[in-house]
């Protein structure tokens, strides 16, 4: 049987939770601005 999260704990999975968010819509960003570069040079 598990014990419930602490409140420390919780805020803890949520952050790194945001962070991994974070983290994926920069990459998707770069990607995007990369393409976008690409697609300009060939013009």
């Amino acid at each position: 049987m598990e014990l419930p999260p602490t409140p420390e704990q919780e805020r803890k999975r949520i952050i790194a939770g945001r962070n991994r968010v974070l983290a994926l819509v920069l990459v998707a960003f770069a990607v995007l601005f990369f393409f976008i570069t690409i697609a300009k040079m060939q013009h």
